[in-house]
């Protein structure tokens, strides 16, 4: 992914969106630095500032709000067809000083899913994720794993009885260790505010991420060259798209 160089006279070359200056190239920059690196706005300010692109971190802030879920939704059309087996877990989140619960899934390969952040851990809360992830997938698979939750139970039995459930701690470390990386942003973000803001920032930040980050413990240094390499052509397929005639 080419970096411009100094913003000033970039517009005429690049595609801008209505009443945004700045070439839909620098946008997507902004929104790939903020939501691969763990940076802050203002850490994500003074990288393009030593670029010689003068923007502020409310102007970054901005972008993310309004591009990031197009992104991320462009991405996840880019994905194929997901494993067949699905670790579920859910783990809780503070938010505004009250208890609420971020339900993911992740296939066999470690690919997040969908996420769902919700202020209950019971049967209803189950099932609602079990729907969202059917309407966004379109595809049912052959076997689910989760933890001891008995709503995962009730969920599976009323809208996927034909699939097989298997529950184990031990089994679903892959859709464990997927939250680390919200983890990471909580601590970095000081906790999220509103419900609403978590559960946009999390359905980007996982699909975006994601994208970048491959399991490159199981790939030989050429395949994991090959990966990468797709990745920023998707990326920059599905971001930046330079002005026609």
């Amino acid at each position: 992914m080419k970096w411009l160089g100094h913003a000033g006279g970039m517009t005429s070359e690049f595609a801008t969106y209505p009443g945004y200056r700045f070439p839909i190239e620098i946008i997507s920059r902004a929104i790939w630095l903020y939501h691969v690196f763990g940076l802050s706005f203002r850490d994500v300010e003074l990288l393009l500032a030593e670029r010689g692109i003068t923007v502020t971190h409310e102007s970054i802030r901005q972008w993310c709000l309004k591009f990031g879920a197009d992104f991320a939704r462009k991405l996840r059309r880019r994905r194929p067809k997901p494993g067949d087996t699905w670790h579920l877990d859910e783990v809780f989140l503070k938010i505004n000083g009250e208890l609420h619960y971020l339900w993911r899934a992740v296939d066999q390969h470690g690919v997040v899913l969908d996420i769902l952040v919700q202020d209950r851990r019971n049967a209803s809360a189950a099932k609602r994720f079990f729907k969202r992830l059917l309407a966004g997938l379109k595809y049912k698979p052959r076997r689910i794993v989760t933890d001891g939750l008995r709503s995962y139970g009730v969920a599976q039995r009323d809208i996927l009885p034909e699939v097989k459930h298997q529950t184990s701690r031990y089994l679903n470390n892959r859709a464990e260790n997927s939250h680390r990386p919200t983890r990471r942003r909580e601590r970095q973000m000081q906790r999220f505010k509103p419900p609403e803001q978590a559960q946009r920032f999390l359905s980007s930040h996982a699909i975006i991420y994601g994208h970048f980050r491959p399991r490159r413990h199981l790939m030989t240094a050429a395949e994991y060259r090959d990966v990468r390499a797709k990745a920023f052509r998707i990326w920059q397929q599905e971001t930046c798209f330079q002005m026609t005639a």
